[in-house]
């Protein structure tokens, strides 16, 4: 995985990091077509160093991830210039288990993952499938952080705002 090279010093520790993707819901999924890129809000969780995402089968994210499995996803938050923060991470979308994912295949890889989604955004200990999801997990190449908090007075400067 390649390391940050740019804004080192406002980039959030692993431990940060982590904490950070644990509790946000949203992020943001870019993919490319031949007709262009598409961005769209996915929910996903953050496990052992990977960002899995439950995604339609059928929607232009997961058939555009068919035809060409590069993918940059963001998860930001924030509203004043001195609370942004946010991590992008660039890779690889592969697909683990059945498409769609009923259940019915027992995929070990998925078992905590499940749960943690299942708890995360249906407030159950197991997943309720529909058969119209699959699940996506990105092999990060390069994963970019920034925390703006960390700027001394958090307001910003000449060039910055």
């Amino acid at each position: 995985m390649a390391e940050q090279r740019r804004g080192r010093r406002i980039s959030m520790t692993a431990e940060e990091r982590d904490d950070f993707l644990g509790a946000a819901r949203t992020c943001r999924v870019a993919t490319s077509s031949p007709s262009g890129p598409h961005v769209s809000p996915l929910w996903f969780l953050w496990h052992d160093g990977a960002i899995w995402l439950y995604s339609i089968v059928s929607s232009k994210r997961f058939q555009d991830l068919q035809a060409d499995s590069r993918i940059a996803v963001v998860v930001d938050d924030g509203h004043d210039f001195g609370e942004l923060r946010g991590v992008e991470l660039t890779g690889r979308a592969r697909v683990v288990g059945e498409v769609p994912r009923t259940g019915a295949l027992s995929v070990p890889e998925l078992v905590p993952v499940e749960a943690g989604y299942a708890a995360k955004y249906q407030g159950r200990e197991t997943l309720r499938y529909d058969a119209r999801h699959a699940w996506l997990v990105v092999d990060v190449d390069k994963i970019v952080s920034w925390d703006f908090r960390k700027i001394e007075g958090g307001a910003p400067r000449a060039g910055q705002g």
